[in-house]
């Protein structure tokens, strides 16, 4: 079984995180180990509060996981800091790791701040240059690139100014905006894509979705597909997580990452 690993929060209402990634890991077959860089109080509704770990103990899972497993691909959500962003990068380079998935986790859907204004810069200068494939929103898009994102034109501007800063591929989410509902442009050697949903798009907030995302295209790289064809099957999968939501708690929905497995499925 191949192995992935998140670098990410954890979220105490389970629908994005770690939680949200390890199982997406699961529902693509591919074994999840992951590294705990905040904890959140959070649920459906809203994140009430967040603590960051230590930078040692940050480091320390790293090592824990890298010293044992054979990781084919790992994706970072929720780094707050510019202390834990150095120390993950430090470690992917020490380790010369090369499949990584950034996804630029900034503010919560609630609104709740998760990367400080301080680290931003950190993020851009040191962990984006590692990265394999980066997933911003529109939001995150803006802010890397230094520049309002308000058109489509917008997105593939930008998708190609993130790109200047290292990564192989740059995947520029519409999410929710009008002008390009739920359409991601993909920009890879110099050539851009637009990535829409196969099928009619109903539109509805759900939680953790760029958290699976981002975690699906790393469990399919660890799966030895190319980078294009991850993040087109990520697409797809996140497509149908969307479709299939449902709702646990009071707030948001939350995706369903094993939305193809029947009830029948577990009658024995």
């Amino acid at each position: 079984m191949k192995q992935a690993l998140t670098i990410a929060g954890s979220d105490s209402g389970g629908g994005a995180g770690i939680q949200a990634d390890l199982k997406t890991f699961s529902a693509h077959g591919v074994y999840g180990a992951s590294v705990i860089t905040a904890v959140t109080a959070q649920n459906t509704r809203e994140v009430r509060a967040a603590l960051d770990l230590p930078v040692d103990m940050v480091q320390a899972q790293l090592d824990a996981v890298f010293d044992d497993f054979d990781i084919a691909a790992a994706k970072t959500g929720m780094l707050s800091s510019p202390a834990i962003i150095a120390v993950v990068s430090d470690v992917l380079h020490a380790r010369r790791f090369e499949n990584l998935v950034v996804d630029p986790v900034m503010v919560s859907k609630s609104g709740f701040k998760l990367l400080r204004d301080d680290a931003i810069e950190a993020l851009r200068g040191r962990l984006v240059p590692q990265a394999l494939v980066i997933t911003p929103n529109l939001q995150e898009a803006s802010l890397l690139a230094g520049m309002p994102v308000e058109s489509l034109d917008d997105m593939q501007r930008a998708a190609h100014t993130i790109a200047t800063l290292g990564p192989k591929a740059v995947v520029v989410k519409g999410g929710h905006a009008r002008f390009a509902l739920a359409v991601d442009v993909l920009w890879m050697d110099g050539k851009v894509s637009l990535l829409k949903p196969e099928g009619p798009v109903q539109e509805r907030s759900v939680h953790g979705t760029g958290c699976t995302f981002s975690a699906a295209i790393a469990a399919r790289i660890a799966l030895g597909e190319s980078v294009e064809n991850a993040v087109r099957n990520a697409k797809r999968y996140i497509t149908h997580v969307i479709r299939h939501a449902h709702e646990p708690g009071h707030g948001h929905a939350v995706g369903d990452a094993f939305y193809f497995m029947e009830k029948d499925d577990w009658e024995t």
